[in-house]
């Protein structure tokens, strides 16, 4: 296993400027892009949501339009890496250089999730004709939490460590129990990101895609210097 890197070109601080308003406009200036690159990137899955009716019967399809944002969010993370450690004006760079390195690995176990969540999504859905108990609706959402918070964790790992698929696997669900902070961390902003969606619009959240990739960061800090330490060459 091996530390995911930027390239690194020239000195930083001479690009950006040693002036408040300087680096503020950097800051400023790598939310954007990212936000942009982001948009860009999953814009093929969103712009289909919006033809596709909210019934059980497209589940499989709704599910569908998300793979893209699985390489999408992880480049972003890729990125915010390269800003919290070595700051540059080159986030589109950056950003472009982990989707190159992290699409199909990130694919590899995105897609399964998707088909995971899917599932649960259309047995919900489909709860009242099916004629089962209401507590077998609780253990699905449930389930279906567990998946997302796993998928967050894992793809911090995979975006930012050069992992194989069932280590990032493996990773994602150890540190679940040996980092619990994190974990609930990374529950919390679930919640939050669902609450906004619930309150406002999906539209919303995915406008505050860039801020909310450099959170899941932040957030998974201990669980990136322990894998680093402990797990990378």
């Amino acid at each position: 296993m091996a530390e995911r890197r930027g390239d690194r070109r020239g000195d930083p601080a001479a690009e950006i400027g040693a002036g408040v308003l300087s680096r503020v406009a950097s800051v400023v200036y790598w939310f954007v892009v990212i936000e942009a690159l982001l948009v860009l990137t999953t814009a093929p899955g969103l712009v289909a949501l919006v033809f596709l009716a909210g019934d059980a019967g497209n589940a499989p399809l709704i599910g569908l339009c998300f793979a893209p944002v699985g390489p999408a969010l992880s480049a972003a993370i890729f990125a915010w890496r390269v800003f919290l450690n070595d700051r540059d004006l080159s986030p589109a760079r950056h950003f472009w250089r982990g989707y190159r390195l992290n699409w199909l690995d990130v694919l590899r176990w995105w897609l399964p999730a998707l088909a995971v969540l899917t599932v649960i999504g259309f047995s919900l859905a489909n709860l009242g004709l099916a004629g089962v108990p209401a507590g077998y609706g609780l253990v699905l959402i449930v389930i279906a939490v567990a998946v997302l918070v796993w998928s967050a964790q894992a793809l911090v790992l995979s975006s930012t460590l050069a992992l194989r698929t069932r280590d990032t696997a493996r990773l994602a669900s150890y540190y679940l129990g040996a980092r619990p902070a994190s974990a609930l961390g990374l529950l919390s902003l679930l919640v939050a990101a669902g609450g906004l969606v619930v309150l406002t619009s999906d539209w919303v959240l995915a406008l505050l895609a860039s801020p909310f990739t450099l959170a899941l960061l932040r957030n998974a800090d201990p669980v990136l210097r322990d894998a680093t330490e402990r797990f990378t060459a």
